[in-house]
């Protein structure tokens, strides 16, 4: 089993970090983690290549990405919330993304033939609203050809709490493992 992670956190040893990582304990097969904030992968450019052609005019990590979506079983997007939504950065890599949106509905091709499993980390201080991100990592997840997506984990209040003490979300961190192991 391949999973990929991306997340869209600076903190290598923040709250959504903490969350992965309880997650990776529990996981089963090889995973792969994308850092939005350390990656070498630039925002779509509206170029409109993937107008006409498969792939991304960009040449950049992505195509190393490119290669494992088409591979894994499984895609979790992990963030904290600023503003509500996910982080700019990893809203910038995403946008890379573009390329499957185009084949389905532009080309009319299938991008992505291996069914996956979606998951979404979403980690808050304060009194925000997950509503907004959880929806953007929902259509994320679905243009990589995630056709089960998994509830939400989210640790709120993490500017009292530190999410490797929610208890709640330690335990539905270990559901989504579950989740992702059963065949």
């Amino acid at each position: 089993m391949k999973t990929l992670i991306f997340t869209g956190t600076p903190r290598k040893n923040g709250d959504t970090m903490a969350l992965v990582k309880e997650l990776i304990s529990h996981l089963q097969g090889e995973y792969k983690i994308v850092n939005a904030y350390d990656c070498n992968i630039k925002p779509c450019i509206d170029c409109r290549y993937c107008w006409e052609n498969s792939g991304c005019a960009v040449k950049d990590e992505m195509q190393e990405v490119y290669d494992y979506i088409e591979k894994c079983d499984n895609v979790i997007i992990a963030s904290p919330l600023y503003f509500s939504e996910l982080t700019g950065p990893l809203l910038s890599v995403t946008s890379r993304f573009q390329t499957y949106y185009c084949a389905k509905f532009i080309r009319k091709v299938k991008p992505i033939e291996k069914e996956k499993k979606g998951g979404v980390i979403l980690v808050g201080g304060g009194d925000g609203s997950i509503d907004k991100a959880y929806s953007t990592a929902k259509i994320l997840l679905k243009d990589v050809n995630c056709t089960e997506i998994a509830p939400v984990v989210y640790s709120h209040n993490t500017d009292k709490v530190p999410s490797k003490n929610d208890i709640e979300a330690l335990a539905a961190v270990r559901e989504l493992a579950n989740f992702f192991n059963e065949k």
